[in-house]
């Protein structure tokens, strides 16, 4: 690899997510791919988890900074296809979904299609409390503190929590 693609890489591994600041751009899969530009620079992709995130005009400044302290000249470029989905999360970024009181995603069973953050499931997922593990937890509103979250409530231990809806 590149050494000045492994340098971008490692600034880009420390850069938080603006809403989530537990989980970074790469264990969201927003931060898609470094890679040489033909004029010798680097090009940075980053997809939105959704075309009208509030977030993205942040993210991208964020990164442009976090590049610029470095020394990395740099582009940001926004693709939107293919569209991101929450298959593109890392493992250990659930897990800090998790641990910040965040329920993750359900893995996308295979051909299956999730329209959009705004439209239902056709059945009830069960989705297990991020604070005590029950899987007593009901949907109180489809839409939680952003669009691409759901607002539950555990039955057992009675905590509100958010679920990151499978995309």
């Amino acid at each position: 690899m590149n050494t000045h693609v492994e340098a971008a890489w490692a600034v880009l591994d420390e850069l938080s997510d603006p809403e989530i600041p537990v989980v970074s751009l790469r264990d969201l899969g927003i931060l898609r791919d470094v890679r040489p530009a033909p004029d010798g620079s680097l090009e940075v992709v980053i997809t939105p988890t959704y075309s009208g995130c509030p977030a993205m005009g942040q993210i991208e400044d964020d990164v442009r900074a976090a590049l610029h302290r470095a020394g990395i000249a740099a582009r940001v470029m926004t693709q939107l296809s293919p569209a991101w989905t929450t298959d593109w999360m890392t493992e250990a970024g659930k897990e800090k979904l998790r641990a910040y009181g965040i329920a993750p995603p359900h893995q996308t069973p295979p051909g299956s299609k999730v329209v959009s953050f705004i439209s239902k499931p056709a059945k009830t997922e069960t989705v297990p409390c991020p604070h005590c593990g029950s899987v007593h937890t009901v949907e109180t509103s489809h839409f939680g503190s952003t669009a691409c979250k759901a607002l539950y409530k555990c039955l057992d231990c009675q905590e509100p929590f958010d679920y990151f809806k499978p995309y």
